[in-house]
């Protein structure tokens, strides 16, 4: 696992660390591990141009420490302040070391930069970017030299992933001792680049971490064993489709059976049985009735150890009854589309004790907790926290990057999304696979979390098949692939 932790606990390890070390260290090693990256990534560090912004702050010290090791090994540094403030031993350490710091002509030297330090703020920086940092920023992302920022991109809120007016475009963010949420979360995780994390021991001082993402080792779908038949395996039962959104229910289907159910039970109106019946001959259909329903409609689809209801569902009393019978159960149970505008106006169908996962974009949540679809979308942290706590949930907060939150827990990111998956069809494709992931035993927070890594690992294996450019994909696309996305997580194919 990647582990984030806030800006509050990170100042605490280092004070923590701070303490046990002499004046300086810190920063020392946080700027070796800078210019180790920096040098790394330059094609010669003897005669390259660096150009390193720098603000009043610690990180504005890292970038001029790390500037003067540059500038020993032959790099022609140049350093541009910002602000009234700038860290003077650092700057003492640059001139001794042959850079220099300039006061005119900026512009050209940052344009004419093979690389450049962003330290124009660190980790404690919010709101938008003020002059004349906000114009330094927008220079050094335009600039065709690399764009190396220290700590974070400037611009970003480094707890939350908040961007408010300029901030950094990073080729590469170096990070110290711990990631940063607004490393992982989108907008923030879009404006770094590559992240390389850098080990200056705050590691004994740090306390659980509020954001987590995968690698593909941590995620564990469930696999069958000697003793596995079909009903151990996990049935999934999938309410879904109608006469009007016939794609949602082949689609949902799709996902559940390529995902590892040992079973599927579809059960809808007549026409999407049909075609799911077509499609995937493997699942096991009902139909029912197009009208209300008694809670006792479940037993004629049969036996099952988690439920998806939603996808293309509609949103009258005949989806409405579907969704009360389903959550009067106590197996683990996935609303997703149209389930979850049925839950806004009945949202006392989540008091129950068992597992729940919503699976929400940022319109479907704005509806479930009355927020603004824009606010969401520009706290996404924030907002599916107080999704979860309120609604008493797992809640799958979909995206450019996907979050997944229960109530006092680490929040986990996704990182293997991509946005050939802003397609139709794709989160119902999500809905069936997480839901086969529920039956087949996994708890509500790592089938969801599980589910977004293969669902989005297949998207681009879908998209990207060979080395080159990715393509265009559909939700189809994206069910062929995940036994491909399954292998590689289990170790038999290249990520």
């Amino acid at each position: 696992m990647r582990y984030a932790h806030e800006v509050g606990k990170v100042r605490a390890a280092e004070r923590a660390l701070m303490a046990r070390l002499p004046d300086g260290a810190l920063m020392q090693r946080a700027a070796a591990g800078l210019a180790s990256v920096c040098a790394r990534v330059l094609p010669a560090v003897y005669g390259s141009r660096v150009v390193l912004l720098v603000g009043g702050g610690d990180n504005g010290g890292d970038a001029l420490y790390a500037g003067a090791r540059l500038a020993r090994r032959g790099a022609r540094v140049q350093a541009v302040q910002a602000g009234s403030k700038i860290h003077e031993p650092g700057l003492a350490a640059l001139r001794l070391a042959g850079g220099r710091l300039i006061h005119d002509g900026e512009a050209a030297a940052i344009a004419g930069a093979d690389l450049i330090i962003d330290g124009l703020t660190g980790i404690g920086g919010t709101g938008g970017l003020r002059e004349p940092h906000a114009r330094y920023a927008a220079l050094a992302s335009g600039s065709a030299g690399l764009v190396v920022a220290c700590d974070v991109p400037s611009g970003v809120d480094a707890s939350t992933g908040r961007v408010e007016g300029a901030a950094v475009e990073a080729d590469i963010t170096v990070t110290f001792g711990t990631h940063k949420p607004g490393l992982l979360i989108d907008p923030g995780a879009s404006h770094c680049g590559v992240v390389e994390l850098v080990d200056i021991g705050l590691g004994p001082d740090l306390p659980d971490p509020d954001v987590v993402a995968a690698r593909p080792a941590d995620v564990r779908p469930p696999e069958p064993g000697p003793e596995s038949d079909k009903y151990r395996r996990g049935v999934v039962g999938i309410l879904a489709g109608g006469d009007a959104f016939t794609g949602a229910a082949v689609l949902s289907t799709g996902g559940a059976v390529r995902g590892g159910a040992g079973m599927v039970r579809f059960a809808s109106v007549a026409r999407p049985v049909e075609l799911v019946r077509q499609r995937w001959p493997e699942a096991v259909t009902t139909v029912i009735d197009p009208g209300p329903h008694e809670p006792k409609v479940l037993e004629r689809v049969g036996r099952v150890q988690s439920w998806v209801v939603g996808p293309g569902l509609g949103t009258g009393d005949a989806a409405e009854s579907l969704l009360e019978a389903v959550l009067t159960t106590d197996l683990p149970a996935l609303v997703d589309a149209d389930g979850l505008t049925v839950l806004s106006r009945r949202r006392d169908l989540l008091a129950r004790a068992a597992p729940t996962v919503l699976t929400p974009h940022a319109g479907e949540l704005a509806r479930l907790i009355g927020a603004g679809r824009d606010a969401i979308e520009a706290a996404r942290l924030d907002h599916v926290r107080r999704a979860a706590a309120e609604l008493s949930a797992t809640v799958l907060l979909k995206g450019s990057t996907t979050l997944i939150a229960e109530q006092d827990r680490p929040v986990r990111v996704n990182a293997t999304g991509t946005p050939r998956l802003a397609t139709a069809g794709t989160g119902d494709v999500l809905s069936g696979l997480i839901g086969a992931l529920l039956a087949g035993g996994l708890p509500a927070m790592d089938a969801a979390a599980a589910g977004a890594y293969l669902h989005g690992l297949a998207a681009r294996l879908a998209s990207a098949p060979a080395p080159g450019p990715e393509a265009p994909i559909t939700a189809h696309d994206v069910i062929q692939a995940l036994p491909a996305a399954f292998r590689t997580v289990q170790g038999g194919a290249p990520a």
